[in-house]
């Protein structure tokens, strides 16, 4: 079998492919690639045994079909120091070594035979299928995948709740201390329906998402889901149980609403954190007519700051404290230049808005709130 392509062309969709492969598989052949020569057509895959991430790619004068399988380091460190140009590979379909030419040279190494490659899981006849914009699904699936848990107590917190309806489509996620609920209107199901989809595979498809575009169509079932654009596919199961009703933790009357630059507020939080304590990152927000003073403190090595900033706001002075970090993850997740913060007391949680949310869509997200001291 032999065949031209571009290196940086293969390259790239190496480099992509790798990011799935484990550092520990449990079986020797999840370290390589899988090549797979039909009629002209390269396809090439990588698998931890719970992902599957497939790649076609056109190539030129070939010659033969076949599948080998190359160890993706090797592979990808042979390739990544080429020049863009066309090269040649050449596989022995017996010995399965595999020789590529380029323009001043050329290098070897040995694969090994595709054919115990597993299979991607497949999904079921009954198996669902919505039809997303990527944009949406990049978008909906980046302001979600960094408020997932890492809890072995509850594994449904652990990914992004897709809940799909005929109106729209819900990204939700949480870890029980903040939560996102992304809602788009200008996608939606032929039914109502849901999926938990994992951290690992949700952050491969922001990867992929980001340089793809046109459609993502998603099949799933009760246990795999298969998502699909123009030059990936990618298959993994999902996590089994039921998600929790997010709509009753979010409270549906906070009297007190905080207009606020988002980039002020970030920046003025940033400064303010590094005389947080490093135990707790307690930042306390002291909310008055037209002004947030954002302070903190670290008691045991005596340091504290505080700092100013502007809003538009005109209700009762109040206290209220946040996990700073967890709330400059939430601001940093919002693309708005100005936040709404709506808020009820110190004890409940606060909702964080875009003050002009984006055409058919509806983000919200909500941070509870650290007890104060004072």
């Amino acid at each position: 079998m032999k065949f031209n392509i571009s290196s940086t062309t293969l390259c790239n969709r190496l480099q992509t492919l790798n990011k799935v492969i484990g550092s520990k598989n449990p079986l020797p052949i999840l370290d390589c690639i899988l090549f797979d020569l039909q009629d002209g057509k390269l396809s090439m895959t990588a698998s931890d045994s719970e992902i599957t991430l497939i790649s076609n790619l056109e190539v030129v004068n070939a010659e033969g079909n076949g599948k080998f399988a190359l160890n993706a380091n090797q592979i990808i460190n042979g390739l990544k120091e080429i020049s863009d140009q066309p090269i040649l590979i050449s596989i022995n379909e017996e010995t399965f070594e595999v020789e590529i030419k380029y323009q001043n040279g050329m290098c070897n190494f040995i694969g090994q035979s595709g054919e115990t490659y597993p299979l991607p899981t497949t999904i079921n006849d009954a198996a669902q299928s919505v039809v997303i914009d990527a944009e949406v699904l990049l978008q909906g699936i980046t302001k979600a995948v960094f408020a997932t848990a890492e809890d072995e107590l509850r594994p449904v917190m652990n990914g992004i709740y897709f809940d799909i309806s005929t109106e729209s489509i819900t990204f939700v996620a949480s870890d029980g201390h903040k939560l996102v609920r992304d809602r788009f209107y200008n996608t939606k199901g032929e039914q109502e329906s849901a999926f938990i989809l994992p951290k690992k595979p949700a952050k491969t498809l922001k990867d992929i998402l980001a340089r793809e575009q046109g459609e993502a169509t998603i099949k799933f079932d009760n246990n795999n889901a298969q998502i699909s654009v123009e030059n990936y596919t990618l298959n993994c199961r999902l996590i089994e149980g039921r998600y929790p009703n997010y709509n009753s933790v979010i409270p549906s009357d906070n009297p007190y609403k905080v207009k606020i630059d988002r980039q002020a507020l970030i920046g003025a939080l940033r400064r303010v954190l590094v005389f947080a304590s490093t135990s707790t990152n307690l930042i306390k927000l002291r909310i008055s007519t037209n002004n947030i003073t954002a302070s903190a403190q670290d008691i045991d090595y005596a340091k504290k700051a505080e700092e100013n900033i502007v809003c538009e706001y005109d209700g009762n002075p109040m206290n209220i404290g946040f996990k700073g970090t967890f709330l400059v993850d939430i601001l940093n997740s919002i693309s708005s230049q100005e936040v709404v913060l709506e808020l009820a007391d110190p004890s409940r949680a606060g909702v964080i808005i875009p003050a002009e949310q984006e055409n058919q869509e509806d983000l919200l997200m909500l941070l509870m709130p650290m007890m104060l001291n004072d």
